[in-house]
């Protein structure tokens, strides 16, 4: 079964149900959140979230038969910002990844050069600015936007 797809997501969900019974009622932590096969844990002790990470990684070994990553699950501080479900988030805003900013800014200048048809950036455009506006991005997006008519007018 393929990564992304909605019967992968809907039985990661049923699997690591455990997961959350365990953090939830186990640990008691107040603060979680899971989609799919990320989640996040708020508190203010770094301790109890060093100490919680341990017991969790005890939890997936011995119940689910996995492990979290090494290199992807830290204890940071959430004025850094957290990396989750595609946002950069923060204590009260949270922001784009750069790297998909990016990609739009790319697709931008391919519509540029010529590589690209209006239509598909037209489309392009109007999916990333559904997704963007769940982050604190209005000057980015209507910077975009503005780019975007300064090429069309260019053309014509």
């Amino acid at each position: 079964m393929p990564l992304g797809n909605l019967t992968s997501q809907f039985f990661a969900n049923v699997y690591m149900n455990e997961l959350d019974y365990f953090v939830k009622h186990e640990l008691k932590a107040k603060f979680y959140v899971r989609y799919v096969d990320d989640f996040v844990i708020l508190h203010s002790s770094k301790e109890q979230l060093k100490k919680w990470k341990i017991q969790i990684n005890d939890f997936l070994k011995k119940e689910l038969k996995i492990e979290l990553h090494p290199d992807k699950s830290k204890v940071t501080s959430l004025s850094k910002g957290i990396d989750f479900v595609g946002f950069r988030n923060f204590a009260h805003f949270k922001l784009l990844r750069k790297r998909n900013i990016r990609k739009m800014q790319k697709k931008v200048e391919s519509f540029r050069r010529g590589e690209r048809w209006f239509n598909s950036l037209y489309d392009s455009y109007n999916g990333w600015s559904g997704y963007a506006r769940w982050a604190n991005s209005f000057n980015l997006r209507e910077g975009i936007k503005k780019e975007i008519i300064e090429v069309i007018w260019d053309k014509i």
